[in-house]
């Protein structure tokens, strides 16, 4: 009689474990096909869900739609809203970087929430655009002062409501219930939601982490004062030999797939030591624009062996903050985004608005590309929300506040597809990317703002 001896499954919580000078340290694993019982390798991977937040600043290039001010200095007309509608959409001049990944996109919708009165600012699109785009509700009467700018939420953002709410991590949140990151430092102002996109509630910001070696070390377990260490000793060398006793316990695409995920590390702590390390002659300071696209890439790519290793499962990606006054130099810019918005200066918009979505690309391009055992990726099982603080910055509009929804939510979502409906509720926005999620959501949206309808043709 013969026996069939299985091999005992491993924790998807499984670490490499190793030591670096005296300190202990440990590298996660990307998903593995002897993590999965059987049963559960034929399990639907929408069971876990990713939502992700990915923030530009200063909306799109004016077009009519956002009112009659601009008209002469727009030779371009709308390079924004998709001709067609509908599924297999024709893509934009400035959503065509995005095409690749069938992205889905909602145009002509608009906060719907009630402006208190007086006014005294509080309907500015930096300030009430940005509120509903990220929280459904309106800025927080008490404490707001339009001179100062000074404003805060009344509830959290959404990336932390689904990151804190029981429906999506249940009783099993991954080690980071979200990570908040950031590329551009350029700032309108150091404080607020000029600072920082992710609020846990009224005037508690969650900052960003804008350095990738200050990520790399959050995500590893590098300790912070060890790290001259690892430019001599790396991670991945510290924890070899546990590496090495764990391929005995795997087969053969699994051994593949630990080297692949090991040499992907080696080669982001390649990336980090060339730009970290000592130089005998200190060059001249750069300007204060830096490569938006290439730091992209960089947290991109830390961010998605971190999804795909179930680290977290909710991210918010500040490429650059509200009102930035991030200087494009690179493109041939010479002031600041905001400035030039105010100018109507509309080719130099329309460049750095491309230059975004280029660096949005690369963001889809990296969680498209991190596969789990089961061929899925990590798009495949995310939604990831795209959106600006208002439609246009020569106005600080509010109309067609441009709405992007990547990925597939696990077949949740419709991929692909144009929803248009001028006038409409920004916040079915909200509705379609919870139901996605699996989250029970009668309505969503806040004083004024309430909804019970989703996008229909987006939600699958």
């Amino acid at each position: 009689m013969s026996f069939l001896i299985r091999k005992p499954p491993i924790s998807r919580r499984t670490l490499l474990r190793g030591g670096i000078g005296g300190a202990a340290v440990a590298l996660a694993l990307p998903p593995l096909e002897a993590m999965f019982a059987e049963e559960a390798r034929a399990a639907d991977p929408s069971s876990d869900p990713i939502f992700g937040l990915f923030y530009w600043a200063n909306g799109v290039p004016w077009h009519a739609g956002h009112g009659p001010d601009q008209g002469a200095n727009s030779p371009g007309g709308d390079v924004w809203t998709p001709p067609t509608v509908g599924a297999d959409f024709t893509p934009s001049p400035l959503l065509t970087p995005l095409a690749a990944h069938k992205v889905s996109v909602a145009t002509g919708l608009e906060p719907k929430t009630e402006v208190p009165q007086p006014d005294n600012g509080q309907s500015d699109g930096h300030m009430r655009g940005f509120m509903v785009a990220m929280t459904g509700d309106r800025i927080r009467p008490e404490g707001f002062d339009h001179p100062s700018h000074t404003l805060t939420c009344l509830r959290p953002t959404l990336d932390q409501y689904v990151a804190g709410h029981e429906q999506f991590y249940g009783n099993s949140p991954s080690r980071f219930r979200s990570l908040c990151l950031g590329v551009s430092e350029a700032r309108f102002h150091d404080y607020g939601h000029w600072n920082a996109i992710s609020f846990t509630g009224p005037d508690s910001p969650v900052a960003a982490i804008h350095s990738p070696a200050q990520l790399y070390s959050m995500l590893f377990d590098v300790p912070a004062d060890l790290m001259a260490l690892t430019r001599r000793v790396t991670l991945i060398d510290a924890v070899m030999a546990d590496a090495e006793g764990l391929r005995g316990r795997l087969g053969g695409t699994d051994k593949q797939r630990l080297e692949a995920h090991l040499d992907h590390l080696r080669e982001v702590q390649r990336r980090l030591d060339l730009s970290s390390g000592t130089c005998d002659v200190i060059p001249a300071a750069p300007g204060d624009s830096a490569d938006v696209v290439a730091r992209t890439d960089i947290m991109a790519g830390l961010l998605a062996a971190a999804l795909n290793c179930g680290l977290t499962r909710v991210f918010s990606f500040m490429l650059s903050s509200p009102a930035t006054t991030h200087v494009f130099n690179n493109l041939g810019v010479p002031n600041g985004m905001h400035q030039v918005c105010h100018d109507g200066q509309w080719e130099y918009v329309r460049s750095i608005t491309e230059y975004q979505m280029l660096a949005f690309a690369r963001l889809l391009d990296h969680l498209a590309a991190a596969v789990d055992p089961m061929g899925v990726s990590v798009l495949d099982r995310a939604c990831v929300y795209g959106v600006s603080e208002y439609g246009e910055g020569y106005k600080h509009s509010t109309a067609e506040m441009p709405v992007v929804l990547a990925g597939g939510a696990g077949g949740k979502l419709v991929r692909g597809y144009h929803y248009r409906e001028p006038g409409g509720n920004l916040c079915k926005v909200h509705v379609t990317i919870l139901r996605a999620l699996g989250i029970d959501t009668p309505s969503y949206g806040f004083n004024g703002g309430e909804t019970t309808e989703h996008l229909t043709g987006i939600l699958a």
